[in-house]
């Protein structure tokens, strides 16, 4: 059993009330649940987090490794244009990570098409609504499950 640590940056705890014509009428703990039951068929533990505080975020994945965090789920939300501090935590953890968004931003304002995430992820996964989490989570299993 590996532990996942899906963080998810600033707004997110607004979902099913924010704009659902973008990013839909689930809430965080909706998704939460459903993915939590796509772990437990894979044999995995999920650990939460959600801020709308960059420097919790930080301080999160600093501590992925003495957590034993397998892998990290990223939303970073509009923190995925803007924070270079995230980016860099991401680096000195050095704990493999898939960055995620439940919209395509690349068909979104110019200014949501930067990422400084993408080029360190092990993956992106972009506008599939609350299924980006799942895709995720699929994605991520054979970064953990690898002998």
């Amino acid at each position: 059993m590996a532990i996942i640590s899906v963080i998810n940056g600033p707004n997110l705890n607004m979902l099913g009330t924010r704009e659902p014509s973008i990013y839909g009428a689930q809430t965080l703990q909706d998704i939460e649940n459903n993915l939590t039951q796509l772990a437990q068929k894979h044999g995995h533990e999920l650990i939460f987090y959600q801020s709308n505080a960059e420097h919790d975020l930080v301080n999160k994945v600093q501590q992925s490794k003495q957590d034993n965090v397998a892998a990290i789920l990223l939303n970073p939300a509009a923190f995925t244009h803007t924070s270079v501090a995230l980016r860099d935590a991401l680096l000195a953890s050095a704990t493999p990570f898939i960055e995620l968004h439940l919209s395509n931003v690349h068909a979104r304002e110019s200014f949501r098409q930067h990422s400084y995430f993408s080029d360190i992820a092990e993956g992106v996964i972009s506008g599939f609504g609350p299924k980006s989490y799942e895709l995720a989570l699929l994605a991520a299993l054979p970064l953990i499950e690898q002998p």
